[in-house]
């Protein structure tokens, strides 16, 4: 028995990727993450094929490959491709191995060996040859041996090609295809100067790459946009559980960016390896010294009934231009924002931006303000006619700061609508939408009173 010939396993993996190995030389990798979940891989391969009829395998796809979308570059033709994707595991190898024959040692080098009646990668229950039944709830201190790999499984997700053609030999083969399980998204870091005036911005793109494979030394493009996708009935992702793998900041421009159709793309100016289950972080720019103006900001009412006590949100505001030490296109992200207490750097507050064009403003809400308070109400609500109504408003803001503030007070009043008196003025934004600019001494207060007349 000892003289019989069977493969633990694991040996059996091993072996069967070394034999089912094709001659393939990865020349270069290419790799464009969207921010929707989504990859394009163009990968160059060198690959021996013989003249006329005959199939070639191409492994290390991702295992999230669209098989749909794959284009290949050949020197004949593709006949028929077949994508491969039932992966090795123990739980399909003993589902393979049902009413058939396998074997178990134990610790102690004991053999067992049965026909599989169920089993799973924990239990097993084995018919012995006597016809007595093995019944193992447990298989952790066994070895679990069969004697080949069963037809249809590999190590590996596989592109398989019938092709045909006319000459014998190395070709470079180039093959593209998209995969779901990649995405990327930026990340900021905002410094606060003591005033509020001024911030440092650096800025980090995060790239996940779930995809069920390695890239390595891979030319890197990111597309900034929200691309158009026809979603599937069905999704095969799995989100597996991603490490972390932090690329220190440079002062130098890591990345090109160019306008690219509706979008803007994002070249890496050196190659990277993105390996699976990893998010990978690149700086993408940094700025310094960037004017800033701090808001308070209150939105409540509309011409329903009204009456609240509102919190006045705190507002970061600053322009993407030139002329304020930035003009970058902004990919969509979180911003984190820092001030220094004298001591050392404290989080002072979050916010998330869309993709953010050249030229263009930039609020963020930091958090709400502790020392500002809003009393909002409703006075009166008179109808005047069968087709008028007036609602008289009144809103106390109070300012516990030892600083004068001014709170943007903006007023959502719906259609048909006519201020007829108010104790400050006002701007009218839209069609339904006035803002006013509400000054407040140190520790004082101010009422806002406003008469708004509505017509059917």
């Amino acid at each position: 028995m000892k003289s019989k010939l069977f493969f633990t396993i694991t040996l059996l993996l091993f072996s069967f990727l070394f034999l089912s190995a094709q001659e393939s030389n990865q020349k270069s990798v290419a790799i464009t993450v969207y921010n929707n979940n989504l990859g394009v891989v163009k990968d160059l391969r060198s690959i021996n094929i013989a003249s006329g009829i005959s199939t070639i395998k191409l492994t290390d796809v991702a295992q999230h490959i669209d098989p749909t979308s794959v284009h290949i570059g050949i020197n004949g033709e593709v006949l028929e491709q077949n994508y491969q994707y039932d992966l090795v595991s123990m739980a399909k190898i003993l589902r393979k191995y049902l009413d058939k024959n396998i074997r178990l040692i134990n610790e102690k080098g004991e053999l067992f060996e049965g026909k599989l009646l169920t089993g799973s990668s924990t239990q097993l229950v084995l018919q012995k040859n006597d016809g007595g039944l093995l019944m193992l709830p447990n298989t952790n201190n066994y070895q679990i041996s069969v004697d080949e790999l069963p037809e249809g499984l590999i190590t590996k997700p596989t592109l398989v090609w019938m092709v045909n053609s006319p000459r014998s030999g190395k070709q470079d083969v180039e093959v593209s295809y998209q995969t779901k399980g990649m995405n990327w998204h930026a990340e900021y870091v905002v410094i606060l100067n003591k005033d509020d005036t001024k911030l440092d911005l650096n800025s980090w793109v995060s790239v996940d790459n779930n995809s069920g494979t390695t890239f390595k030394n891979a030319k890197l493009k990111l597309i900034a946009g929200d691309v158009n996708l026809v979603q599937p009935q069905q999704n095969r992702f799995y989100k597996g559980e991603a490490t972390f793998s932090t690329m220190d900041a440079k002062p130098s421009q890591q990345f090109e960016e160019k306008s690219f159709f509706e979008y803007h793309i994002y070249n890496l100016q050196r190659p990277t390896t993105l390996s699976n289950s990893e998010t990978k972080q690149i700086s993408l720019f940094e700025a310094e010294n960037v004017n800033a103006n701090k808001k308070y900001y209150y939105k409540g009412g509309s011409y329903y009934s009204n009456n609240s006590n509102g919190k006045v949100a705190v507002i970061i505001e600053f322009e993407n231009s030139e002329s304020n030490n930035l003009s970058v296109p902004m990919p969509k992200g979180k911003v984190r924002v820092y001030k220094s207490d004298g001591d050392a750097l404290e989080f002072i507050g979050e916010d998330l931006i869309d993709h953010t064009s050249k030229k263009e403003k930039i609020k963020l809400k930091i958090g709400d303000a502790f020392d500002i308070v809003v009393k909002d109400i409703q006075t009166e609500n008179n109808r005047i006619s069968d087709r008028a109504y007036e609602q008289n408003y009144e809103i106390t803001i109070k300012n516990k700061k030892d600083e004068k503030i001014v709170v943007d007070v903006e007023r959502a009043l719906g259609l048909n609508w006519k201020i007829l008196s108010s104790s400050l003025d006002f701007e009218k934004l839209n069609s339904q939408n006035i803002l006013f600019k509400v000054p407040v001494k140190t520790e004082g207060e101010t009422v806002l009173k406003y008469i708004v007349r509505y017509t059917n």
